[in-house]
């Protein structure tokens, strides 16, 4: 039986990707951060059969400690303040826990093995913010990366650093440059969920409208189902890489709001949208594409859902649960 240790668990992806493992008859450690963490339960309800550690990304005793607990095989580094537009506020948290756990991680896992890295493999949790201000459509792992935020910054340090322990220790470790990719396990800070969300709440009668910023940004939305999958598959590669995964299509907030309102039956949101200059970023991402080629070549790895099965599947998701909990 494998083992694998999931930091991060308690995010979307950590919950996707245990199923996953678990599924695959993987024997699952989560590394959770504090022992009265709020989201303790949620991982125990969503996936009882992953076994929780403490942890923290910016404490490298507790890490050794948790690899030393964990026996991992396999090592999935998903854990980040990964929420970009609280990144300018708290700039240097984000950097602490996004860039130097990466470096953190990195470290505990190369003292933990010792003279032994072949016995591990690691996953490290790159992010399409890093292109930024885009030298390429579509972006590529060759593009030039120019961050546009703090996370974006400190993703890219996290990315060049696993690139670094590969090559100087030989550490079997991947990068996966994934693209904006959603669920409805995504929180409702995200624009994805809060539309969908906001939507559902607009249907039902609970809400008079949603409030927003740039309407015309452009991003590769996938499903994050899909997108644990190909983290799997990097690490089952007899050489360790990095893998742009993506849909290979751009999408418009504009265009989102359309098919999320009109799963409601409601053609014309334009008096149900407000815009304010409050959630425009500093510096914006403009257009967000992928290419996967690599990924569909040596992966073998291609997206299951369309953009608009995934925006169906949370307004569903988010309109059962609206209605759920107004009837409690």
């Amino acid at each position: 039986m494998k083992r694998a240790l999931i930091t991060g668990i308690t995010g979307q992806d950590g919950l996707y990707l245990a199923e996953l493992l678990l599924s695959k008859g993987y024997e699952v450690f989560g590394l959770i951060r504090g022992q009265n963490n709020p989201k303790f339960s949620l991982v125990q309800r969503e996936v009882p059969g992953v076994k929780l550690l403490t942890g923290d990304l910016t404490d490298i005793s507790s890490l050794l400690r948790a690899l030393k607990a964990s026996q991992p095989d396999e090592i999935y580094n998903l854990g980040a303040i990964s929420f970009v537009a609280y990144s300018w506020e708290n700039a240097e948290v984000t950097s602490d826990v996004t860039g130097k756990g990466v470096l953190n991680m990195l470290e505990a896992v190369r003292l933990w093995a010792g003279d032994d890295l072949s016995k591990v493999r690691f996953y490290q949790a790159s992010s399409s913010e890093m292109f930024g201000k885009v030298q390429d459509v579509p972006q590529r792992e060759s593009t030039l990366l120019w961050p546009r935020s703090p996370y974006g910054v400190a993703k890219v340090f996290g990315h060049y650093m696993t690139i670094n322990y590969r090559e100087s220790y030989g550490m079997h470790a991947s990068s996966g440059i994934l693209f904006n990719h959603e669920s409805p396990r995504r929180g409702p800070e995200f624009v994805t969920r809060k539309i969908t969300q906001a939507v559902a709440r607009i249907k039902l009668g609970l809400q008079d409208k949603v409030v927003l910023g740039n309407l015309d940004a452009q991003r590769d939305w996938g499903f994050a189902g899909d997108y644990v999958d190909a983290m799997w598959r990097m690490l089952q590669q007899p050489t360790a890489d990095d893998y742009v995964i993506a849909t290979g299509e751009t999408h418009s907030i504009r265009e989102l709001l359309e098919l999320a309102f009109s799963y409601v039956g409601i053609s014309d949101w334009s008096e149900l949208v407000e815009q304010d200059p409050r959630f425009m970023r500093p510096a914006e991402v403009d257009l967000l594409i992928g290419d996967p080629s690599k990924a569909r070549e040596v992966l073998d790895w291609k997206p299951s859902v369309s953009f608009a099965e995934l925006i169906r599947m949370m307004v569903e998701s988010d309109l059962a649960e609206q209605s759920a909990s107004a009837k409690r």
